[in-house]
């Protein structure tokens, strides 16, 4: 009676296993086939194209700019570099874009840096520290993601103007808003990632006489370098083009103002200069290319991590 009656059971479990995996067989077959590769063709070429054209622009003349599209230049191709030369160097009155640069610079190394730390170390502190509270303090900060940054910007203004810092440091107060700012998002993704970690390393570690700090900086941070890259790349993204944040924390100071709020002046003061906009808009999409396309192949390991699991 069991055999017989268990011999259906298994056949049939047999005959699920094969069509689960000829469902995933067929999935990957669909998104490898040529027909995937041709659409993922397209969807670049239509991102590209806007960069492309933006690039080309930011080399054209100024009658031909305002007298034609980019893609005339196929057909006439006249490049210039007056365009880049104006906005990197000239005009020292209203202050040259090169100056900016530096100041984005020295704005997001620092605003990058600073949380991904914090961060990492607060990872390490929810997932593998045992303490009392910890669950309902790391719903508390993932709750802070919820609060609009706009309602912090005028009471954080208000403490760093009240304390005279700003005087000694003038970068300072933007460093700690960004700062602050990321770390609610910083601390939940490499939470969830070095959550993926097997405990079994750890207390491997620990039965070897290992510290926390050893386990941290030895066994930790090799583990979690592509989610780490992944999160620096985000936020040095999201500070490099941040406009509200620099311009609220550096007020009417020209002398440490981002390179977003002088794009942001030269489209309201000089709206129909297009030649110079263009090669703005070029030069402060520069660094941000670089530091993804060097950190792409951890970006797309930290992206995949913890989504297969056995």
């Amino acid at each position: 009676m069991s055999v017989e009656a268990g011999v259906p059971e298994v056949a049939e479990v047999a005959t699920q296993r094969p069509s689960q995996r000829s469902t995933a067989t067929k999935f990957r077959s669909l998104v490898g086939n040529r027909i995937g590769s041709v659409v993922a063709v397209v969807i670049a070429v239509l991102w590209t194209i806007p960069t492309f054209g933006l690039f080309i622009s930011s080399f054209r003349p100024e009658e031909d700019i305002k007298s034609s599209g980019w893609w005339t230049f196929l057909s006439n191709p006249e490049f210039t570099l007056d365009n880049y030369q104006e906005v990197l160097f000239g005009r020292a009155s209203s202050g040259s874009l090169s100056d900016y640069f530096i100041n984005s610079l020295v704005i997001t190394v620092p605003a990058t840096v600073i949380p991904l730390v914090l961060a990492t170390m607060a990872a390490y502190a929810f997932s593998v520290l045992d303490w009392r509270g910890r669950d309902w303090v790391f719903v508390a900060v993932f709750a802070l993601q919820i609060v609009p940054l706009q309602m912090a910007l005028i009471p954080l203004l208000r403490i760093f103007s009240s304390s005279g810092l700003l005087d000694t440091f003038p970068y300072l107060s933007v460093w700690v808003a960004h700062s602050i700012f990321a770390l609610p998002l910083a601390v939940f993704l490499l939470h969830n990632f070095m959550s993926d970690v097997p405990k079994e390393l750890v207390e491997a570690a620990r039965v070897d006489g290992a510290g926390h700090v050893s386990v941290f900086l030895r066994i930790m941070l090799p583990l979690m370098a592509p989610a780490i890259a992944s999160v620096a790349i985000f936020q040095f993204i999201w500070v490099w083009n941040d406009l509200l944040v620099g311009l609220t924390f550096t007020g009417a100071n020209n002398a440490i103002q981002p390179l977003t709020a002088r794009l942001a002046e030269m489209a309201g003061s000089r709206g129909q200069d297009w030649q110079l906009l263009t090669a703005g808009a070029f030069v402060s999409m520069v660094l941000p290319l670089i530091v993804f396309l060097s950190l792409q192949r951890y970006f797309v390991r930290g992206l995949l991590a913890g989504s297969v699991k056995g």
